[in-house]
């Protein structure tokens, strides 16, 4: 007997024996449901011998038996019904348990997030594949899906998205490119360190997401709920479903504000913000210009987060504000990292500790933000360092801009494209599926093993849009992406630090040394940031115009 749990009100299981019945009451169980017909197998005891020994353990019983591989609308919605009628929690069996996770998926449809009932299914270890059209239509059996057929389908509209889509359109002019994206309004995110700092308006980091479709491209302006790619189909939210030739895949990531108790509620008051939000960051600039002393905390949640030098961004901006105003001596900053140092790529770190010690910040390794109580303005961590027991500690604050914590989004971790860890499986240097020939992910959501910033979609972009036309052409991946990524890390109003660097922490810098020094502070790495990267962004990345991103061929010696 096995107790593979979907929820606190249900577990299912292969068959089980009368034997049984003792153990699952004293489990807790209050209800047995039988999906399983008699004289299914010759080794399988009949309903009336498990309800006999179900009555003498006092559990209640429901017989709802269910051919295999024939669940009907009518037996997901008898058993939805028994799961209100009968005390719970339940346990239900068939023979492997595959039809009692059918029939909870197909009755919960309604009421419960397509991806949420997959997690928690593929977490008891049932895979709804043959069934993610129905779940996705509300439990019932589609009777029109209303196919529709591109080329070349792309998941997500963000910067990865709409520039791979323009550089491919630019390579193959006449392919049928369908862009899959529900959002009214796209952003330039790496500004919004800009304006948490009072440099940028955030109405600058904005425009609609129909002006900036590349010509020829159809939008598609829908969310995804499933992914089929043994049929080549994506499913929409309502069940629509867009077959490919090729797929796509660069939704993003997902702010995990939720896993963080309280932080959800006082979001946007009671001193706390965060530049990981548009209509945050220029309250992050409102509380720092109205910080006249006592502590400002500055939180980073445990790797992988996009832009992984926005957090301490934030605190140099902030820090230098205050030492410009002469009020830095009256605030005490604290920066609670999860990880173990202060950047991932030792060369970049010198220069940083240089604004360390002129904010006279204190680093607070391995503390990662578990809860916050905004009205008393106190947050709690756990601190888990090596050699040591894990602990927690209150500390309290006046201001606190935090990072959430981040991960796929819940359609992509519950879909075959995804690695053990939730993240798109590709290979890291043609970035193509591991597993699907004709699909292929850049941006934040896949797992190459680099920093997930927009300057790494700059370089991705060409290079999937490559490999694509070269796969459409009949020929091998010859692009090749060697991890670039870049953080411009604001240390000061006017001066930047440009980390750039690829696979290994190997540095990748753009320009020669004599020009700009990545690994000093300087003003011409700023002007970068300030003045060239944002038209750079709008009028060259997003049209499919490759500066200084030019993908590097490897061919077969």
């Amino acid at each position: 007997m096995e107790f593979r749990k979907i929820n606190d009100d249900l577990t299912v299981s292969p068959q089980i024996a009368a034997s049984d019945l003792s153990e699952i009451a004293a489990a807790g169980y209050r209800s047995i449901i039988c999906n399983r017909p008699d004289g299914e197998g010759a080794d399988q005891p009949g309903f009336e011998e498990i309800e006999a020994a179900a009555k003498a353990a006092g559990l209640e019983t429901r017989y709802l038996p269910v051919i295999s591989g024939k669940v009907q609308d009518t037996d997901a919605e008898a058993f939805g019904r028994a799961l209100r009628e009968l005390p719970g929690p339940v346990f239900a069996y068939c023979r492997t348990g595959t039809r009692s996770a059918t029939l909870w998926s197909l009755s919960q449809a309604g009421q419960m997030a397509p991806a949420r009932i997959l997690m928690a299914t593929k977490q008891a270890g049932y895979d709804m594949a043959g069934v993610v059209r129905r779940i996705v239509n509300g439990g019932k059996t589609p009777t029109d899906t209303g196919d529709a057929s591109f080329d070349v389908v792309v998941v997500g509209g963000g910067a990865a998205g709409i520039a791979v889509s323009a550089s491919l359109k630019a390579r193959k002019p006449d392919l049928e490119i369908a862009l899959l994206d529900p959002a009214d309004v796209h952003y330039y995110q790496p500004g919004w360190t800009m304006v948490g700092g009072g440099i940028f308006e955030p109405e600058t980091t904005a425009r609609t997401m129909g002006s900036l479709i590349p010509k020829g491209v159809h939008w598609i302006k829908s969310a995804v709920a499933a992914f089929e790619p043994q049929n080549n189909a994506v499913i929409l939210d309502g069940c629509r479903v867009v077959k490919y030739q090729r797929l796509i895949v660069c939704p993003g990531l997902k702010l995990d504000w939720a896993k963080v108790e309280g932080l959800v509620e006082t979001l946007g008051k009671n001193g706390v913000t965060s530049n990981y939000r548009y209509d945050l960051a220029p309250y992050t600039w409102e509380l720092v210009k109205g910080l006249k002393g006592g502590t400002a905390l500055f939180t980073q949640p445990p790797m992988p987060i996009k832009c992984a030098g926005a957090p301490q961004k934030a605190m140099y901006l902030s820090g230098d504000h205050w030492y410009r105003t002469g009020i830095l001596p009256r605030i005490d900053i604290q920066f609670m990292n999860a990880g173990g140092v202060l950047f991932g790529v030792k060369d970049y770190v010198p220069a940083l500790m240089d604004y360390v010690k002129r904010y006279d910040a204190s680093l607070n390794f391995f503390h990662n933000l578990i809860a916050v109580d905004g009205p008393a303005k106190t947050a709690t961590f756990a601190v888990n360092t090596p050699d040591s027991e894990p602990f927690t500690i209150d500390v309290a604050f006046d201001m606190m801009h935090v990072c959430p914590p981040q991960t796929a989004p819940d359609f992509i971790r519950v879909s075959p494209l995804a690695d053990a860890a939730g993240w798109v499986d590709v290979d890291q240097n043609t970035l193509r599926h591991k597993s699907y020939d004709n699909v292929w992910s850049l941006g934040d959501v896949m797992n190459a093993p680099n920093a997930k910033t927009a300057a790494a979609a700059r370089m991705q972009a060409p290079i999937v849009a490559e490999n694509v036309a070269a796969d459409i052409d009949g020929l091998s991946p010859h692009a090749v992406y060697n991890g670039y990524g870049s953080c411009p890390l604001t240390v000061e109003r006017g001066k930047i630090v440009l980390a750039e660097f690829g696979y290994g922490g190997a540095l990748l810098p753009s320009f020669p040394k004599w020009l700009l020094d990545g690994t000093k502070p300087t003003r011409a790495a700023w002007l970068l940031k300030e003045q060239i990267l944002p038209p750079v962004y709008w009028k060259a990345m997003l049209r499919g115009k490759e500066w200084m991103a030019r993908p590097e061929k490897v061919t077969a010696g």
